[in-house]
């Protein structure tokens, strides 16, 4: 009795600890009481038992276990510390409870297990669960299973991990005991219950009886989509409203109806890689080189074996590919054609998105195989080049496809229009941007027309296959020279596509009918895709957005614009895309016919009087004319034609001249004006234009021309006739016009380095206004295409590069202004801006403002050997011919041959100086190929970074410099996408770790948005803030912040879920105050609009006529009693009527007026509200001081102006006075800024 009255004094914590076991069952059944009664879940109380709970799960008395047990579950349930005991509570469970006998003990083990899940720790419950599979005692193993089972049904495979059940799943089905098979079972049937089909593949090894059995089981089971029945503690909200929905009639088993869509999930995602590369034969680089055919199909065999396995292991598998490619382009024996065929088939599925990074090599040469007639040759190419499409964009490969689609072999024309329209297949209406379809589109139009059938059929099968995936809106104005037969055949074609991505919200209604003149179709609203014969029967996965290109012409690059993207926009590309007019060229008679049809007999008869009163007569006769006549009947080369009889373009009186000049503009405006006409008048207006009386109305003519035939054409004609002759001053302002008319059409479609060698030549020359003239034009270049202009200048003189710097650094900042002209009355409108759901990817413009060249041909095979060789000094030879070659090219195209394999190589040379001079040949490669260097960030870039782990300094700044070029031309899409830099970011190099965290710390902060496979570097993050080295776990506390800005707090705390203990109470402390440091997203790039947007506070005052541009300034009014200085603590304040006596002082030193103030606010409005005293700073003051002294400072200028024009003899002084104290009022104010900081 004593020891029992002893025991019952302890307190319930004590008890629970007691080595008696009717004191821990007393403990344990205070503790439940207790653990009922609290009702906050942070009270304190929960405390004092978080280290007692694993003891109350794992009592040696199975009587008091399992009071232990119901204590356990609620303290699981309320406790908001309860998440800590996961691991060792559950552990305990599985070796403690699942053992015993007592089923009540089983139940009451696999609550707590799913209660755990509800408080979020599925992943800790898990790990234990699958420990417990591996016990010896099948107990233990069948009821781990059971409550995998459980968690599956009740919460869902977004919330269990089916991956690591699935790859012990197997075992199971193959354990001696019956009752583990029979459980095993069970979980397959739930598995395929959430996944169906994707569930086969990694089962496909079991025993076949097995498998019969589990088949039996998945027909029984509702074809509708599962869904959970029970939710985390943060979807209790979604549990509520599920249900209400079951109250109401729902469906309550959580299986959904029939009519529900089962989620789809992809098997590949459920299996183990497996490495292959190490398993090839030591020999088979000899054997597939070998002369005897036998030998290579052995070779080929051996891989055919390996590559069955249906995911391969990541590896560099350039050589491996570039032997298969050899066989498939050279190999004569066509059986082993088709062998090595069904090889890359299998590296492309099982490598999936890591094989795109060989796509580029492969694709021509399996197009240029299809001249092999053999069915089973065909196929096999077709399954290869399908597989490989699905790792890959159609922008990635669209420049080597449409190279091929010129062949002449009709076989080959065939099977790659057949393979575009299987391509159009697996894209939706936003993967097909019309920049990217307009070249495929007039390749295929050039195969209709073919003479060989199957040529045509193929190209009207990829042609409705446009069609049904972008709509009839999008795709007509590519078809507007169609006829009528043809463009049935394409609908024909459409009709019979079945849509895979399914029909998307609209691009237009298909009930609307297809007719031909772009403008004014009505687009077909069925956007998806066709499942051709010749599709890959492998399941093609969902495409990423291929960022878009215009790959028709020359392939397109990224213009550096700095502040937007120009003035290349949509508007732009459908000026390019209006149907031009074609004139023949008319004789002198019948132009005379044609005008004496429409002018009046006197006007043409006094057109060549040598009177030039009468001569101006007949202009204004001829302008009356022109201007009442109608578009469709004004003859315009007619009218041109006599405009430019005797004396023509030679005429003295500036009068005439000018009405000539003038009707010019008129005809070009108002009637059908061709480039025949044009050519007419064109030398006319270049020898007019820098006459001091007529050079107005040239360039007036020479605009209207421009809006009438294109500025591209115009420009060009232009200046080549100006740069012919040796006038400067019609050479300088041919410049300016340009310069001007740039700023007005916005500089799509021009040719930049068509006008370069004429800018060269004015910069050259000695006239001062010509070179002014130039370095102007340059500027206006610069704001549109970017630093890449600089390229074309690096040969000037030091002196002169200066002055172009200066003008580029003025641009800085800046966007180019909107188009304002340059859509003819007469030309077809497109569809509106906006409508064409055609959206151009970040980073890329919507053209290529420079023309590329073609290097391919440069890259022999020798050379490619030399960048290879043994010898250090040869290697070197290579790399100094490339950079030669790249140099010489300024900008290139993207297809670059076998260089990129053979630099790869050189990124490891022993020879740290050749590894350097690699990475130099690399940023210059990302200049010369603009934004087309992103297909090639897989296979050279993620390389550059693995050089930030070496040793010298020199050569890491070197790889980061590389890095940064590379990613300024492609953005950080490309480089975040995949596993690739999480990879990288694993390697324990201290090195390479911080400089990859510092870049990227450097990077995310400047992104909107981030693909998704970012979250696969933060277990790395995570092991690089406890890496020994000190620098590195700076690094990683630096780049915390900006993950976590893309991520969110929520999946970076989930993260933490697999660390241990002591890491993970380390980590989360980080992210907690990581947290508060967390940047701010960048705000959504804002349109450019010509006026300050309603509602601003601040608004942007532009610099009148007259007063220097650095003169422009931001006037802040503040609705406040006193005003802040510009953000400044330390300011001096001011009454109001000392401001008004200093703001008298200071016009009068302007030389302004001080009594006409009517026309402006009064200055005390300029500081508060009229009914609150107000007091202003210095700084204030002489802000509001600038912004009333616009208006009456542009008087004033223009006052001056005119007396100048009145009395040349007269004087600027009061002019060079007043600009004087402006800029001393400018001083003024920088120095009170100065102080105030």
């Amino acid at each position: 009795m004593g020891d029992d009255s002893e025991w019952l004094k302890l307190p319930v914590d004590q008890k629970c600890e007691h080595k008696l076991w009717k004191a821990r069952l007393s403990g344990y059944e205070e503790a439940l009481k207790i653990f009922q009664k609290i009702k906050d879940e942070k009270s304190p109380e929960w405390s004092k038992f978080l280290r007692l709970i694993k003891k109350f799960v794992t009592d040696s008395n199975a009587v008091v276990q399992l009071k232990g047990l119901e204590a356990s579950l609620i303290y699981v349930e309320k406790a908001h510390v309860a998440g800590r005991t996961t691991g060792e509570v559950v552990s305990g469970i599985v070796s403690k409870v699942f053992n015993q006998p007592k089923a009540k003990a089983k139940e009451l083990g696999i609550d707590i297990c799913l209660m755990y899940i509800e408080i979020e720790k599925g992943e800790a419950v898990q790990e234990e669960l699958l420990k417990g599979l591996d016990n010896k005692n099948p107990k233990i193993i069948v009821a781990c299973t059971e409550t995998l089972r459980k968690a599956l049904s009740e919460f869902g495979s977004k919330i269990i991990l089916l991956k690591p059940i699935i790859k012990v799943l197997p075992k199971l089905l193959e354990s001696r005991e019956k009752a583990v098979r029979d459980e095993a079972k069970l979980i397959a049937v739930e598995i395929y219950r959430w996944i169906r089909d994707a569930l086969r593949p990694p089962l496909q090894n079991i025993n076949s009886v097995q498998l019969k059995e589990l088949e039996e089981e998945w027909v029984k089971l509702p074809t509708g989509a599962p869904k959970p029945s029970r939710f985390l503690r943060s979807q209790q909200e979604l549990e509520a409203k599920l249900e209400q929905q079951q109250s109401a009639g729902g469906d309550a088993d959580g299986s959904g109806g029939d009519g529900d869509e089962v989620p789809q999930t992809d098997a590949y995602e459920l299996l183990e890689a497996v490495e292959i590369l190490s398993k090839l034969p030591k020999d088979f680089y000899d054997k597939i080189e070998a002369k005897n055919w036998q030998e290579r199909k052995e070779a080929l065999e051996a891989v055919e074996v390996l590559v069955k396995n249906p995911k391969l292991e990541a590896g560099n598998y350039a050589d491996l590919v570039k032997a298969l490619k050899k066989v498939v382009g050279k190999d004569t024996n066509v059986m082993l054609v088709a062998l090595a065929a069904k090889c890359l088939t299998g590296l492309a599925v099982g490598l999936r998105k890591k094989f795109g990074q060989y796509a580029g090599q492969v694709v021509p040469t399996i197009l240029e195989k299809f001249k092999e007639k053999k069915p089973q040759v065909v196929q096999a190419l077709q399954e290869a080049i399908d597989a490989i499409f699905l790792t890959t964009t159609l922008q990635n490969i669209s420049e080597d496809v449409l190279v091929v689609m010129d062949n002449k072999n009709p076989t080959i024309k065939q099977q790659t229009s057949l393979f575009i329209a299987r391509s159009f297949h697996h894209c939706t209406a936003s993967m097909l941007p019309k920049r990217l379809l307009k070249p495929f589109c007039a390749a295929l139009l050039k195969h209709i027309t073919d003479s060989a059938p199957e040529v045509r059929d193929a190209a009207f099968e990829a042609l409705g296959m446009a069609l049904k995936v972008v709509g009839e809106k999008a795709i007509n104005p590519f078809l507007a020279d169609v006829d009528k037969l043809k463009l049935d055949k394409i609908k024909e074609c459409s009709e019979k596509v079945e849509l895979m991505h399914g029909k998307k919200a609209g691009l237009a209604s298909d009930k609307k009918e297809f007719k031909s003149a772009p403008g004014r179709t009505a687009a077909s609203g069925a956007t998806g895709d066709k499942e051709t014969k010749d599709s890959s029967a492998h399941k093609p996965g969902p495409l990423k957005k291929a960022p878009a290109t215009k790959a028709g012409g020359p392939p397109k690059g990224k213009p550096a614009v700095p502040g937007g993207t120009g003035s290349t926009g949509t508007k732009n590309k459908k000026r390019l895309d209006t149907k031009e007019i074609v004139e023949p060229v008319l004789s002198i008679e019948i132009c005379e016919e044609k005008a004496s049809a429409v002018l009046p007999s006197n006007c043409i008869q006094l057109l060549d009087s040598s009177n030039w009163k009468e001569r101006l007569a007949s202009m204004v006769e001829f302008q009356k004319a022109v201007e009442l006549m109608d578009r469709t009947k004004m003859p315009c080369q007619a009218l041109v034609r006599m405009l430019a009889k005797k004396p023509g373009w030679k005429e003295t009186n500036f009068q005439v001249m000018q009405m000539k000049l003038h009707i010019v503009a008129v005809i070009a405006q108002k009637g059908n004006f061709s480039k025949t006409s044009a050519q007419i008048v064109l030398d006319g207006l270049v020898d007019k234009i820098g006459d001091v009386k007529c050079g107005n109305n040239a360039k007036e003519a020479m605009t209207a021309i421009a809006e009438a035939c294109m500025l591209p054409w115009t420009a060009e004609q232009v200046m080549s006739k100006a740069f012919s002759q040796k006038n400067t001053k019609n050479q300088s302002e041919t410049l300016n016009w340009l310069s001007n008319a740039i700023k007005e059409f916005g500089f799509s479609g021009l040719n930049v380095k068509a006008f370069i060698s004429n800018v060269k030549t004015a910069l050259a020359a000695t006239n001062p206004a010509l070179r002014t003239s130039a370095i102007t034009l340059l500027g206006v270049m610069y704001l549109n295409v970017g630093p890449s202009l600089r390229m074309f200048l690096e040969d000037e003189k030091p002196a002169l590069l200066s002055q172009i710097d200066a003008e580029f650094e003025k641009m800085q900042g800046q966007s180019p202004p909107a188009p304002t002209r340059g859509i003819s009355k007469h030309t077809v409108k497109g569809t509106d801006e906006g409508e064409d759901g055609d959206e151009p990817d970040e980073g890329d413009s919507d053209v290529d403002l420079l023309p590329r060249t073609e290097i391919s041909d440069k890259i022999t095979s020798e050379l490619v050997s030399n960048i290879g060789d043994k010898n250090w000094k040869i290697r070197k030879e290579g790399l100094d011919e490339v950079a030669g070659i790249i140099n010489e090219a300024k900008f290139i195209q993207p297809n670059i041959g076998e260089l990129p394999t053979a630099l790869k190589g050189r990124l490891n040379d022993s020879n740290k100086i050749l590894v350097q001079q690699t990475l130099n040949i690399l940023q210059q490669l990302a200049v010369a190929m603009g934004s087309n260097i992103k297909q090639h960030v897989k296979n050279l870039g993620i390389p550059v970074i693995t050089v930030l782990g070496d040793s010298k300094k020199n050569v890491r700044a070197a790889a980061l410099a590389t890095v940064n070029a590379w990613a300024e031309q492609t953005g950080m899409k490309e480089w975040l996408e995949g596993e690739d830099l999480s990879e990288e970011l694993k390697k324990e190099n201290p090195f390479l770790r911080q400089e990859l965290l510092g870049w990227l710390a450097e990077k995310l902060p400047t992104l909107r948005s981030t693909p998704s496979d970012l979250i696969l570097c933060v277990p790395h993050l995570y092991s690089c803030l406890e890496d020994r080295n000190g620098n590195v776990r700076k690094k990683a506390q630096d780049a915390l912040p900006c993950f976590m800005m893309h991520l969110g707090y929520e999946n970076m705390a989930k993260a933490t879920g697999k660390l241990k203990p002591t890491s993970k109470d380390q980590v989360l402390a980080m992210l907690e105050k990581a947290k508060a440091n967390m940047p701010a997203k960048p705000a959504a790039p804002v349109k450019a609009t010509s006026k300050p947007l309603g509602g601003s506070t601040a608004a942007r005052v532009q610099p009148a006529s007259g007063i220097p541009h650095q003169m422009e300034f931001t006037c802040v009014p503040t609705p406040t009693s006193t005003v802040p200085s510009l953000g400044h603590t330390n300011r001096e304040v001011v009454e109001p009527s000392v401001y008004r006596e200093r703001l008298k002082i200071l016009r009068q030193r302007c030389g302004l007026d001080n009594t006409k103030q009517d026309d402006r606010p009064p200055s005390i409005s300029l500081l508060s509200k009229p009914a609150v005293p107000t007091v202003a700073s210095p700084t204030d003051m002489l802000h509001s001081e600038l912004s009333q002294l616009h208006e009456s400072w542009e008087q004033h200028q223009h006052s001056d102006l005119d007396a100048n024009q009145t009395h040349s003899s007269g004087t600027m002084t009061t002019s060079s006075s007043s600009t004087a104290n402006i800029d001393d009022l400018k001083k003024r104010l920088e120095r009170i800024k100065s102080s105030c900081k």
